[in-house]
């Protein structure tokens, strides 16, 4: 396997992982603290990360962050794009971590088989044209 082919096919994989790390952070060290939520609180001062803060509070409180995850698993069951599937489960990545965890787990799944399945027949080797496909039987001359 050439690295260029072995970068391809872990450079997804590799992406989900840090997609988990930063939505770590930003779970623990943005949305969780009391000081951001009590700098949020004041009128005044109000930073400028309020509004993402807030628009992501919104997101896990309706469970948005899982429906769009769950939407975009099954558009990754419909089309044979890798491109989805690995949004697929990131997005189940980031929900799981982000408070929408049935949804998420389902399509962190979901996501990771699809992708996983579609690296796999990338990789099949083409069948050979003179290969016996259909099982018939020759006689030897």
């Amino acid at each position: 396997m050439t690295p260029k082919r072995l970068i391809s096919i872990l450079l997804p994989w590799l992406l989900i992982v840090v997609i988990g790390l930063l939505t770590a952070w930003l779970r623990y060290g943005f949305i969780e603290p009391p000081v951001l939520a009590h700098l949020c609180d004041d009128i005044n001062n109000k930073p400028a990360s309020c509004g993402v803060r807030t628009f992501i509070v919104l997101g896990f409180n309706s469970y948005g962050f899982g429906i769009a995850a769950l939407v975009v698993t099954a558009l990754a069951l419909i089309l044979k794009k890798p491109l989805i599937a690995w949004l697929a489960a990131a997005l189940g990545m980031f929900a799981v971590i982000m408070y929408c965890y049935y949804a998420g787990a389902l399509a962190l799944l979901i996501g990771c088989l699809r992708l996983l399945r579609l690296q796999i027949t990338r990789m099949a080797p083409p069948r050979h044209q003179h290969r016996d496909g259909d099982r018939q039987v020759h006689a030897k001359p």
